[in-house]
């Protein structure tokens, strides 16, 4: 999917979620343990019920990895089910790879030829050579973490060297290896007033907001500081939507939190004259 199409399927759905597909079976309820795939029926009721709202979803493999093959299979049926029920949804993969060249290859094979995601979450640590192999398939997108919300963000991220930070490095540096067309960056939502610096170095990219729910991050305050000429943001919501309800109606509740974020997001869209 490129950069037009995701943005046209923002403004037709007015919306610019993307929920997080973080299906702990020790949360999924009680009634869906008698099925054969749990998690995977799980997700499936989820999808259905949510879709009308949101341009992503963004599985979190640690959640698939966790429950070895069986989770593996879950995930792998998940994808099949976007792609085949829903084509036109952003797949991101939550993977966070990053490693030397021959790996990362690897790595991107995986998820874009054989699993067919539009998308994967990447670590930029170990620099160009872990990155650049992900960016050689046309049509797919490099999400690379740069200003993240956990605590543990301030022990390098904001480390300061001749008066840049080490997130602005990265933003800056990444824009060498790929463009607003093949790389989007992570930001957490509990940082958005960070945002208005992080546009000042990429006003065009897409900008992956974790944080937007459970984890408290404004989205009113993500878009003020956020917000570009194509919108530019998709916004993650996981727990708050997916884990909203526990009862044989969940996936209807996960429904109404979809849409009440999907409204939201509609209003700014207008608000900005982007529908």
């Amino acid at each position: 999917m490129n950069r037009n199409q995701l943005f046209e399927n923002i403004r037709k759905k007015e919306s610019f979620l993307c929920v997080g597909l973080d299906t702990d079976p020790l949360k999924i309820p009680q009634h869906l343990l008698e099925e054969e795939d749990p998690v995977f029926e799980f997700n499936r009721l989820i999808i259905d019920a949510t879709a009308r709202y949101v341009v992503a979803y963004k599985p979190n493999l640690a959640f698939y990895e966790g429950n070895g093959i069986p989770g593996l299979i879950s995930l792998q049926k998940t994808a099949s089910y976007i792609h085949e029920k829903y084509p036109d949804i952003f797949l991101i993969a939550d993977a966070k790879r990053g490693d030397i060249g021959n790996t990362s290859s690897l790595y991107a094979r995986a998820f874009f030829r054989e699993w067919n995601y539009d998308a994967v979450t990447v670590a930029p640590y170990m620099g160009a050579d872990s990155v650049k192999p992900f960016l050689g398939y046309e049509g797919k997108w490099v999400i690379l973490l740069a200003l993240t919300s956990n605590s543990g963000a301030d022990d390098f991220q904001y480390h300061t060297d001749e008066g840049e930070r080490l997130f602005e490095k990265v933003l800056r540096v990444s824009q060498e290896w790929g463009s607003a067309d093949s790389m989007m960056y992570v930001v957490g939502a509990t940082r958005a007033q960070m945002l208005e610096e992080i546009r000042e170095i990429v006003p065009d990219h897409f900008l992956l907001i974790p944080g937007v729910g459970a984890q408290g991050g404004s989205l009113a305050e993500v878009v003020k500081y956020g917000i570009n000429s194509q919108c530019g943001l998709l916004v993650n919501s996981s727990r708050a939507i997916i884990f909203a309800d526990s009862s044989r109606s969940f996936d209807r509740v996960a429904a109404e939190k979809a849409r009440e974020v999907q409204t939201e997001m509609s209003r700014y869209l207008k608000e900005y004259s982007l529908i």
